[in-house]
């Protein structure tokens, strides 16, 4: 029986980069300048356990959160597993930046922008120099926060990895009903087709989106045309998308179905092992980029039942080639494949060119399933 790991920790994201296409995760920088993986500003432990009056992550060194059980991003890389698949089989890495909370020492306060992109700005850099050493590649990793200072922080950083900003923009502070209403105005204000087009003018490389932009009734709200995973909005999101990469986030096992067939990068909580039947009624294949399916392969899949759709997959499993082992003609043929089902650009544009054929990722329009803060969001406090 398989038993989940907490969210961000080596075991559930070791786990979960095995199981999908890659993970997403959670970075803040310490107070003697060191990277850890954690998601709330609060050190997520009892607070009974927590030996500094102050909560704020930010507030304690690396040592200390290790002492507490939380995993260093240098750590995380040192993983001979975690390694192998980040660097070597074409896994992504999608990292999210976190910004303090206002209140802290290195908060800068609730309009200190200058202050906000020099933190996220030093965080980069310090992410940068651990993923260098550990000659991660530019193509296996993207960057996005929740910060309005983002391409800001991106330019006077010395990466030049990919990037994004998350929106609508959520602030680093407040419950998650409060966080959600803060965010609403400018989510009804930006419809998929004008998130789309503030991420191309700005130069960031593909869309981070929530999942209430394509799933009704909310799907409904923004202003503008609307999208969806089927009929009419899946054509305009075909339309307003143009090939651009969009990772969906949190994708439910209701929707994933749907959400990939359109032609959209998906972030699960779900990486049970055993979990092999959708809702939906469909065979699950957890690596569409990196174990990817050729139309025929493809067409055994979609035909399984819930009764033999385990040997399906068993049989699948033992004959699909890696994309790291694919060859030429064995790429040249599924990104075709690709572009037409999903309306992707020429094949011989710059996003998708020849030098991605020899690359032992995947090109950046090719539909992943992520791992979401590893195996998946768990609950409160992270490490008892």
């Amino acid at each position: 029986m398989w038993s989940q790991a907490p969210e961000n920790t080596l075991e559930s994201l070791r786990h979960a980069i095995q199981v999908h296409d890659g993970i997403e995760f959670d970075l803040r920088l310490t107070l003697d300048g060191e990277v850890v993986i954690h998601h709330d500003a609060e050190v997520s432990i009892p607070k009974s356990k927590i030996q500094s009056p102050k909560p704020w992550v930010e507030h304690h060194t690396l040592d200390e959160l290790e002492s507490y059980g939380f995993c260093s991003f240098r750590s995380l890389l040192k993983d001979s597993v975690v390694l192998e698949q980040w660097r070597d089989n074409g896994k992504m890495g999608c990292v999210e930046l976190k910004r303090p909370h206002p209140r802290s020492d290195s908060g800068g306060g609730y309009f200190g922008l200058s202050k906000h992109k020099r933190h996220i700005t030093e965080l980069i850099n310090a992410t940068d120099s651990i993923l260098n050493e550990f000659e991660i590649p530019n193509e296996n990793t993207v960057y996005y926060a929740f910060h309005k200072g983002m391409k800001a922080s991106i330019d006077a950083s010395s990466t030049g990895r990919p990037w994004a900003e998350l929106l609508p923009y959520i602030p680093p502070f407040g419950n998650r009903q409060t966080k959600r209403l803060r965010a609403l105005p400018h989510f009804l204000t930006h419809s998929f087709s004008r998130l789309v087009r503030h991420h191309r003018n700005a130069g960031a490389t593909m869309i981070p989106a929530a999942i209430e932009y394509f799933v009704p009734p909310i799907n409904k709200l923004p202003l503008g045309h609307k999208v969806g995973l089927t009929g009419k909005g899946a054509m305009n999101l075909q339309s307003a998308q143009g090939g651009f990469p969009v990772y969906v986030w949190p994708t439910k096992p209701e929707v994933e179905h749907r959400l990939l067939a359109a032609g959209l990068t998906g972030l699960t909580d779900h990486a049970d092992p055993n979990f092999t039947w959708l809702p939906s009624g469909h065979a699950r294949w957890t690596r569409p980029a990196t174990l990817p399916l050729d139309a025929q392969q493809q067409d055994v899949l979609g035909q399984a039942t819930k009764e033999n759709h385990l040997d399906v997959l068993k049989e699948l499993k033992a004959n699909v080639t890696p994309w790291v082992e694919c060859d030429r003609a064995q790429r040249t043929s599924l990104v075709n494949g690709w572009s037409k089902r999903w309306g992707w650009q020429p094949f011989q544009s710059e996003r998708v060119g020849d030098s991605k054929l020899d690359s032992s990722s995947p090109p950046w329009q090719a539909v992943r399933l992520i791992g979401h803060r590893g195996s998946g969001k768990t609950s409160r406090p992270v490490l008892q």
